[in-house]
């Protein structure tokens, strides 16, 4: 697995490495509550804390366990959120998508599912990977529904899996992709992009 920043470019959405510049930019689209309310990091939208999960995102890439994206509406070239490949493990050819917001005004548009197609695309396309894991707060149905749309594969709980930036325990809901079911995902997202 050949891990290094790369752009992802699809019709409505292009992903490319993200830098400590796109902090600016994602903090005018990003201090909505809604947005943040089930990520376990950032507990207040703030542009400190959107500035910080930049800088998170970019120290785990630095430590080789992640590779993180700005989320660029094409239409407009303007930044509209971020995701990332996290728990990258290459022995076992595995890695997960998550660390993924968007600005309100783009939820629910095809600007989510691209950006799962091309990432989960260049994982087992380019990368050869064997697996993709999703994960979300047990409490965040529309996470849920998001991660079964896109054709993964609800795999358990991990109960008291972490413990988030309010205090609360969470339990996290596993999902996964395998390399088996790709070409049937691709397909199904496909048709859905259409």
């Amino acid at each position: 697995m050949d891990i290094r920043p790369v752009t992802l470019e699809g019709e409505n959405v292009r992903l490319e490495p993200l830098a400590l510049s796109h902090a600016e930019a994602l903090c005018e689209i990003g201090l909505d509550e809604e947005i943040w309310r089930w990520n376990p990091y950032v507990q207040a939208p703030d542009c400190g804390g959107i500035r910080e999960f930049v800088e998170t995102a970019l120290k785990d890439q630095a430590a080789g366990t992640a590779l993180a994206f700005v989320q660029l509406e094409r239409a407009t070239g303007k930044p509209i959120g971020s995701t990332r490949y996290l728990n990258i493990d290459r022995p076992h050819r595995r890695v997960e998508i998550g660390g993924t917001w968007l600005g309100l005004k783009w939820q629910r548009t095809a600007i989510n599912t691209e950006a799962k197609y091309l990432m989960f695309r260049h994982a087992f396309e380019t990368w050869g990977c064997i697996r993709v894991e999703l994960k979300t707060d047990s409490l965040n149905e529309k996470s849920r529904k998001a991660i079964l749309r896109v054709g993964a594969k609800e795999e358990g709980t991990f109960r008291n899996h972490m413990i988030t930036n309010t205090g609360r325990i969470r339990h996290s809901i596993f999902f996964s992709v395998t390399m088996e079911e790709w070409p049937e995902v691709k397909k199904r997202l496909e048709e859905i992009l259409r």
